[in-house]
């Protein structure tokens, strides 16, 4: 029997699924991990909360993560409480659960591409219809174009990714300000590479006490080196969270998934140290593209999107000969290359100059 053969929703026939490559190099960089190790004593103290906690786990854990949302929102700040946290296995369920609490059949989301690509999947996949209110040339939001966009569909959801992915730009506080005052529904600003952002970066949660229908999403997987511990989490009005008890799965969150991350919490100082290294190496890098001769976006992420190449894909792919991978995503003719150790990035460099 073949996929084609079996009784698959319309809107799903035709589609792949979503994924970066798996290759086996010597280089990756494709997937905007962070490139730095946990330390001896994170993985030491790590391996004694998961030796310790192995003698409960004929137990279900615990259903609403209680600690753990403690635990994040001390992290965030801004005054907020485990109330207005709530967590999920990495920010993709997250997202999976605002779309499965607030849209669904006759209702819309609304994003602006190029934007992270996981957005209209997940939109799709709740029967939730998508609309692309589309960047400028540059990548960045025109604030009156949003709003005339969410003014035309009247979305329930609009998404909104500061920095953004895969382009790496963040959103003014103005633009996010102008269109959390236009939509009807719930506003997401999904912020999964704040922690990279440039210095003096405001975050949306500023916002929060001001529009109680705005959610703000971040993920461990990225500047707190934890990919593998798969933890997402939000920050909202507590109305928002007791919205998402009512979709979420039980148990949905291991019980060695709320210690690993809990874990990670307390040795925050040390997996988020790495964070000014990628900043540095990250803004040397565009420097160094640019002088290649090659159009960079602006990026306040842990990643650079470049280009144009008539032929991206014999780019990717010479790269990829030379032991290096990096994604070949968003728009046509461009690039994205993750930002990893300086030995990395001087092999990504030769790697470039030997395929250009």
């Amino acid at each position: 029997m073949r996929l084609e053969d079996l009784p698959l929703r319309d809107d799903l026939r035709g589609r792949t699924p979503y994924g970066a490559p798996q290759i086996d190099v010597p280089i990756r960089l494709n997937t905007n991990e962070n490139p730095y190790e946990p330390s001896k004593a994170l993985v030491d103290d790590l391996a004694e909360e998961v030796r310790r906690s192995a003698a409960t786990l004929n137990r279900y854990p615990d259903r609403d993560a209680v600690e753990l949302r403690a635990d994040l929102a001390a992290y965030l700040g801004h005054g907020l409480t485990g109330e207005q946290v709530w967590a999920a296995n990495g920010s993709n369920e997250v997202l999976q659960q605002i779309l499965q609490a607030f849209g669904g059949h006759g209702r819309s989301a609304l994003g602006f591409e190029p934007s992270y690509s996981m957005h209209p999947i997940i939109t799709s996949g709740t029967s939730t219809e998508w609309v692309d209110g589309m960047r400028e040339e540059d990548f960045t939001l025109d604030p009156g174009k949003a709003v005339a966009a969410i003014e035309e569909h009247r979305p329930s959801i609009v998404f909104l990714t500061s920095p953004n992915n895969p382009t790496g730009t963040a959103l003014p506080m103005a633009t996010i300000r102008a269109v959390l005052e236009a939509a009807p529904g719930m506003v997401v600003v999904d912020e999964a590479y704040a922690e990279f952002a440039r210095e003096g970066t405001p975050s949306a949660l500023t916002l929060l006490p001001e529009f109680p229908r705005m959610i703000v999403t971040r993920t461990m997987s990225k500047a707190f080196a934890m990919a593998g511990t798969r933890v997402g989490y939000l920050a909202a009005h507590p109305a928002v969270v007791q919205a998402l008890l009512l979709v979420r799965l039980p148990y949905h969150l291991s019980t060695l998934t709320q210690v690993a991350a809990r874990t990670a919490l307390r040795h925050r100082a040390e997996l988020l140290g790495g964070v000014a290294a990628l900043r540095r190496e990250r803004d040397e890098t565009v420097a160094w593209l640019r002088a290649q001769g090659l159009t960079v976006a602006d990026s306040d992420a842990n990643f650079v999107l470049f280009g144009r190449f008539e032929h991206r894909k014999a780019v990717w792919q010479g790269l990829l000969d030379r032991g290096v991978l990096i994604r070949e995503v968003g728009p046509p003719q461009w690039l994205r290359v993750s930002i990893g150790t300086g030995e990395e990035m001087a092999a990504f460099r030769a790697a470039l100059e030997g395929v250009l």
